[in-house]
């Protein structure tokens, strides 16, 4: 595909998520998407055969950008970091500016509507999101267990408890944001996440100055 194909795929998809977070994948037409993005039905029919192909590629494309996020954060914290706990403290708050972005305020979680609304989708799409849930997930885990490996934690705990913990309260805290339409409330739960860490392994709860 062409850099200015390329352009115009992703512009489509741009607004067809903007419409998605806004009245659900049910709620939003193609036309819709065709007003929003300004373009016409031949160019988005040019990408996408069908609205149903539109739903793989658009949460395909949006994962893509948030793992790319989280692998960013994670790479980051590694390269200023050498004690894993600081290196996940780092990535914690990473997120939390991320999230908190007044300039790109989160509408919600595009995950949960997919999963909300799963009767819409066929099982391609919802094991798309399962697999991308897990993905998430395990960048949580290895992170964690890096930390559990050189930091005895007070209680009995594995990786894989904390990382699904964490993924629970952000996925919480989105819906919640969303309800309530408190913009910073996603990152007010990480930092508590963050301070129950500090209790859990008897450490700061923020990352040390590098």
């Amino acid at each position: 595909m062409s850099r200015k194909g390329e352009q115009s795929r992703e512009h489509i998809l741009g607004s067809a998520r903007a419409l998605v977070m806004e009245k659900g994948f049910a709620g939003t037409s193609i036309d819709d998407i065709l007003r929003r993005a300004g373009v016409s039905k031949g160019a988005f029919f040019h990408h996408f055969a069908s609205k149903a192909e539109l739903a793989r590629a658009l949460v395909r494309w949006h994962a893509g950008q948030d793992l790319e996020m989280f692998r960013t954060l994670a790479a980051r914290a590694e390269a200023t970091h050498d004690d894993p706990y600081d290196q996940l403290l780092m990535f914690l708050q990473g997120f939390e500016s991320y999230i908190s972005n007044p300039e790109q305020p989160s509408r919600g979680c595009m995950y949960a509507v997919y999963t909300y609304e799963n009767a819409q989708f066929d099982e391609e799409v919802r094991g798309i999101v399962t697999e991308v849930l897990r993905d998430w997930t395990a960048i949580y885990i290895r992170k964690f267990q890096e930390v559990l490996d050189v930091h005895p934690p007070r209680i009995e705990v594995s990786a894989r408890q904390l990382a699904e913990l964490a993924v629970s309260i952000i996925e919480g805290a989105l819906v919640l944001q969303r309800a309530y339409g408190k913009p910073d409330m996603t990152a007010r739960q990480s930092r508590h996440f963050r301070e129950y860490l500090a209790l859990l392994f008897d450490r700061p709860a923020r990352a040390a100055v590098a």
